[in-house]
C-alpha cells in the first residue's frame, strides 16, 4: 500500500522515470551481466570442444603417420637378408661392398614413403663396413640410454627423440631390437619419423600444441624454435610436464589457461607420446570481449538517449494532461461551449474526443430535456384545453346522462330496442370519454370501448361496417393509457369509410412482438393519396400549433405515446390509395404489467 500511495503522489515526469529504470533499465543491466557471463562460457566451452577435437584428430593423424615406420620396423626385424647381410662374415672389403649394393630394400622403404627420412642398423660385426644403413656401434652407441633400452625390452618398440650421427640432428625415431643369428647376437634398428610430416599435422592447429616423449622432449610443435627443446624450459607446470591423459586448469605466465592432454602409445611399444594443446581463456575471449565493451557503449548510448526521450515525453504528456484540467475546470464552471483541440490518436487523444463527445452530448441533453419539458407542457395544455371545451359543451354532464337514460326507456318502452342500446353505447361512451384522465386502464377495458364505439356506428352503417378484433387473451389485463386506440378507430371509419357505399373492414390486432406490444388498426377503406400520407406524417412531427385544425385525433394519440414511451412509440402510418390503411404504434415489454 506504501509503494502504491508514493506512486499515486509522484508527478508524472518521476513516475515515468522511475517505472522506466526499474521496468527497463535494471533488467537490461541483470540480463546484461547474466548474458556476458554466460557468453564467456559458451566461448570457453566452445574452445574447449575445438582443442579438444583437434588433440583427438592430431592423435589419429600421428597414429596413421608413426604406423608407417613400425610396419617397416616389423618387416625389417622379420627379414632374414638384412640379418645375413649384416650379420655374416665378410673376407675383404669387396664382398662387403658388393653385399650391400645388393641388398636395396632399406633405400626401396625410404624412397616408397615419406613417412620416415632414414634407417640404421646397429649390428656388431667386425668385417663389415659402415654405409650409414649398416653400422657398427660404438662406445658412444653402445653406452646410450635408449640403445640399452632398446636392448633391454627384448623386441618391443620404443619412441625417443635421438640424434642421426650421420647428420648429427635429432629426430624422433623408432627403436627396436632384433635377434641376429642363433648365437644369441642381438641388434638395434632405428627408423626415423619424417619431421616434416609431424610439422605439417600441428601446423594446421589453431592453438599451441606439442608432440613430446616419455622424457619430455618436444618431437614436434606449432610453433617454431620449441623443436628438441625440453619440455621443462618451457613450462614449469608439473601437471603438464607429468600429467597423463586428461585436461584441466592452470597459470602460465599469470594467465589463466586450460591444458588437454592425450597420451598416443602404439602398439607393442615399450613407451609412447603425449599430446599436449595449450589455449589461454584471455585471448579465447578476446572477441568476446570486444563484443561486450561494445555492446555496452550501445546500452549506455540507447539508455541516456532513452531517458531523454523518456524526459521528452513526460513532459509532453503532462502539458497535454494539465490542458485537458484547465478545459474540464472550465466545464465545472457552467461553461458548455468549451472545445478541446484534439492533436493525437493517443489516450490522451481518446480522452480528449470523449471529453468532446460528453460535452457536447451533455448540451444536448440539456436542450432535449428543455424541449421535452415545452413540449409536455403544451401537450398537458392543449389537453387541459380539449378538456375544458368538452366540458363547456356539456354543461351538466349529469343532466345530459339522465336525458339520455329518459330517451333510452322511452325507446325501450315504445318496444324500439335498437334506438335504446344505441342511446345507451352512446351514455357508456360518453361517461368513458369524460372520466378519461391521464391513468392507465386495462386493455379489455379500452378495446371494451372501442366495441362501444363501433356498434354505435353500426347503428349508422348497419351492414356496411364490420369490424374485427383479434387479441391475444393473455394481454387482456396490461395496462395502456386510457382513450388511445378509440381515436384511431374513429379516423378509419371517417376518413376510410365515410365515402365507401359498399362500406368496409376495421379489424384492430393487439399482439405480442419482441419490441412489447404492438396494436394495428387497420381498415380496406379509400386510403391517403401520398401527397395526403405525407401531409399527415409531417403534421404528426410539426410543434402542436402549427396544425391545430387537421388530424386533432391522431396528434393528440401520437403526442401522448411518444411523452409516455417516447420517439420509437410514435405511430406509424402506412396506406396506399384505393387500398385502405394501416395505423400501428407499440408498447415498450417494460409496461406488460397487470392491473391490480
Amino acid at each position: 500500500m506504501f509503494f502504491v500511495r508514493m506512486m499515486n503522489d509522484m508527478k508524472m515526469k518521476k513516475k515515468l522515470a522511475f517505472t522506466f529504470i526499474t521496468v527497463a533499465v535494471l533488467p537490461l543491466l541483470l540480463s546484461g551481466l547474466f548474458l556476458m557471463g554466460k557468453l564467456r562460457g559458451i566461448v570457453i566451452n566452445d574452445a574447449f570442444k575445438q582443442v579438444s577435437a583437434n588433440v583427438e584428430r592430431v592423435q589419429k593423424r600421428t597414429e596413421e603417420l608413426i604406423n608407417v615406420p613400425l610396419d617397416i620396423s616389423y618387416r625389417l626385424t622379420n627379414d632374414n637378408r638384412m640379418k645375413r647381410v649384416a650379420s655374416q662374415h665378410y673376407s675383404d672389403y669387396t664382398e662387403v661392398i658388393k653385399t650391400y649394393r645388393e641388398y636395396t630394400d632399406i633405400r626401396d622403404y625410404l624412397q616408397l614413403y615419406k613417412e620416415i627420412s632414414g634407417i640404421r642398423v646397429y649390428v656388431d660385426n667386425p668385417g663389415a663396413l659402415n654405409n650409414w644403413e649398416f653400422i657398427q656401434p660404438g662406445p658412444n652407441i653402445t653406452t646410450a640410454k635408449w640403445y640399452k633400452e632398446a636392448i633391454q625390452q627384448k623386441g618391443l618398440a620404443g619412441w625417443n627423440l635421438i640424434e642421426d650421427e650421420r647428420s648429427g640432428a635429432d629426430h624422433l625415431s623408432l627403436i627396436r631390437s632384433f635377434s641376429v643369428d642363433s648365437l644369441g647376437r642381438e641388434g638395434v634398428l632405428v627408423i626415423n619419423v619424417a619431421r616434416q610430416q609431424l610439422s605439417s599435422i600441428l601446423d594446421q592447429e589453431s592453438f599451441p600444441t606439442l608432440l613430446v616423449d616419455t622424457r619430455n622432449r618436444i618431437v614436434a610443435a606449432n610453433e617454431p624454435g620449441l623443436y628438441g627443446k625440453d619440455l621443462s624450459e618451457i613450462h614449469a607446470d608439473e601437471n603438464i610436464l607429468f600429467r597423463k591423459e586428461g585436461s584441466y586448469d592452470t597459470l602460465l605466465d599469470g594467465r589463466a589457461s586450460k591444458v588437454v592432454i592425450a597420451d598416443l602409445n602404439p602398439q607393442n611399444s615399450w613407451n609412447g607420446l603425449r599430446i599436449i594443446s595449450i589455449f589461454s581463456v584471455s585471448d579465447i575471449t578476446r572477441d568476446a570481449n570486444q563484443v561486450i565493451r561494445l555492446g555496452v557503449v550501445v546500452i549506455t548510448g540507447s539508455l541516456i538517449f532513452a531517458i531523454v526521450l523518456i524526459y521528452a515525453s513526460a513532459s509532453l504528456l503532462s502539458r497535454r494532461l494539465l490542458r485537458l484540467s484547465r478545459h474540464m475546470s472550465k466545464v465545472g464552471a457552467g461553461s458548455w461551449d468549451t472545445f478541446l483541440h484534439i492533436d493525437a490518436k493517443d489516450e490522451i487523444g481518446v480522452l480528449s474526443r470523449q471529453f468532446n463527445a460528453l460535452v457536447r452530448n451533455v448540451t444536448q441533453l440539456v436542450e432535449e430535456v428543455q424541449e421535452t419539458n415545452r413540449q409536455k407542457s403544451l401537450a398537458q395544455q392543449r389537453q387541459n384545453e380539449m378538456k375544458f371545451k368538452m366540458l363547456v359543451s356539456q354543461i351538466n354532464p349529469h343532466f345530459l346522462f339522465n336525458s339520455l337514460e329518459s330517451i333510452r326507456m322511452e325507446a325501450h318502452i315504445r318496444r324500439q330496442d335498437d334506438i335504446a342500446e344505441a342511446v345507451w353505447l352512446l351514455s357508456k361512451l360518453l361517461r368513458s370519454s369524460l372520466e378519461a384522465g391521464n391513468s392507465k386502464i386495462p386493455l379489455r377495458e379500452e378495446l371494451e370501448l372501442v366495441r362501444c364505439y363501433l356498434d354505435i356506428q353500426k347503428f349508422r352503417y348497419e351492414e356496411r361496417l364490420r369490424y374485427h378484433l383479434e387479441v391475444d387473451p393473455k394481454l387482456a389485463e396490461m395496462l395502456v393509457p386510457s382513450m388511445i386506440i378509440q381515436p384511431l378507430v374513429e379516423n378509419a371509419i371517417i376518413h376510410g369509410l365515410d365515402h365507401r357505399a359498399e362500406g368496409g373492414l376495421i379489424i384492430v390486432e393487439v399482439k405480442e412482438v419482441q419490441e412489447g406490444v404492438r396494436i394495428k388498426v387497420c381498415d380496406n377503406g379509400a386510403g391517403f393519396p401520398s401527397e395526403r400520407l405525407a401531409q399527415v406524417r409531417k403534421e404528426l412531427v410539426s410543434p402542436v400549433r402549427q396544425h391545430e385544425d387537421r388530424s386533432i385525433g391522431l396528434r393528440n394519440v401520437n403526442d401522448r405515446l411518444v411523452l409516455l414511451y417516447g420517439e420509437p412509440s410514435a405511430l406509424v402510418i402506412t396506406s396506399e390509395f384505393g387500398s385502405g390503411a394501416c395505423i400501428t404504434f407499440v408498447i415498450p415489454g417494460g409496461e406488460l404489467h397487470c392491473s391490480k
